[in-house]
């Protein structure tokens, strides 16, 4: 005995050494046969569905609150455990990657565009659009323009961001589609008041000679802004209101409404390829579904995106304020046509952007 040891402790039954012993004298057949069903019970208990959310910069703190939500919803109606990855980055960049071997299960973007470039990749179903209500857009969201506490430049609307001396802060059309919706926002300021699309051009190459330097994607900018501390304002998704906010605290920024901005559709799609690959298409559709339901609206809400359910968005309409808003559509036929005609190669931004420098 091991010092210490009581005789009755001494002379107990190993239970291992016992389970050992059996072990040892079962035909080897039987012995094969139970570590397999010990490792396919190991394997159940280890296994969980896991997916992987591709989605825009600046949607990290939004779908870290839904992704909680949804994997306790999940559960709760399912009885199984979920987990869901984020991946965040430009809305095209991460677009690239996922056409490029990303293995996203779902995709959450901010332009149709991105999710159309991976339609002709074979990546995303071709009638992606059709599979979810609303276009496949659960959500919007409108371009604002954030400024320094106390607006000390007296920025109100559009026009200012031409003034000498203002420096605004912009994301890069042509990596993100926080970019692409702010020079549509601006161009289409000017037709909201009646101005021609020359006008709209004019105006348009005046605000790109204000900027010091071009962000690589919705973060990015912000970052330029709060943190490196350039710019006097900063041209932004809505939500960003709130995750400036939460990151660099409150009272950092004021929100400024312009008299009229545009529609910034959230489309969102399963990736076909992974899924098929995975098995997870069930699930992946589950967790797009989710965001249409009035838990996933409120939770969109409460980050300052913009709900399809109209008695949420009007309970919030403290923030999400009922202001002008135009539709892509309506100045640019459609954001594939906007798409060719300013952020392609050669197109209307290069012209201007380089014009203007």
């Amino acid at each position: 005995m091991f010092e210490g040891q009581s005789a009755e402790c001494a002379h107990r039954p190993n239970p291992g050494l016992q389970n050992e012993f059996l072990m040892n004298h079962l035909p080897s057949s039987i012995r094969t046969a139970l570590a397999s069903l010990a490792l396919a019970a190991l394997g159940t208990a280890q296994a969980q569905t896991s997916l992987l959310n591709v989605s825009y910069d600046v949607s990290r703190e939004f779908y870290k609150d839904l992704n909680v939500a949804f994997v306790a919803q999940y559960k709760k109606t399912t009885g199984k455990d979920i987990k869901v990855d984020q991946s965040h980055a430009g809305s095209s960049a991460q677009a690239r990657a996922v056409a490029d071997g990303l293995d996203a299960d779902v995709v959450t973007m901010n332009t149709t565009t991105d999710v159309d470039f991976l339609a002709s990749k074979g990546v995303v179903a071709a009638d992606w659009a059709k599979r979810f209500p609303h276009n496949a857009a659960p959500t919007t969201s409108t371009m604002l323009f954030l400024v320094r506490n106390g607006n000390p430049k007296g920025i109100k609307d559009w026009d200012d961001l031409t003034k000498p001396g203002i420096q605004v802060v912009v994301v890069n059309p042509k990596t993100g589609g926080n970019g692409r919706m702010a020079y549509l926002a601006a161009w289409g300021s000017v037709r909201a008041k009646g101005g021609t699309d020359v006008q709209a051009a004019e105006f348009v190459s005046k605000l790109y000679k204000n900027v010091p330097v071009l962000a690589r994607g919705g973060r990015d900018a912000t970052g330029i802004f709060l943190q490196r501390n350039i710019g006097d304002v900063l041209i932004t998704f809505e939500s960003e209101v709130v995750s400036v906010d939460k990151e660099f605290g409150a009272g950092k920024v004021d929100a400024i409404h312009p008299s009229a901005s545009i529609v910034a559709e959230n489309p969102v799609a399963v990736v076909e390829r992974t899924v098929a690959k995975k098995g997870t298409a069930a699930d992946a559709k589950a967790y797009l579904d989710f965001l249409y339901s009035d838990e996933g609206q409120e939770i969109a809400a409460k980050h300052n995106i913009r709900p399809r359910n109209e008695a949420i968005l009007k309970k919030y309409s403290a923030a999400l304020r009922p202001i002008k808003l135009f539709t892509v559509n309506e100045y640019f036929g459609s954001l594939a046509e906007a798409q060719k005609v300013h952020f392609n190669d050669g197109g209307q931004f290069d012209k201007l952007y380089t014009a203007g420098k």
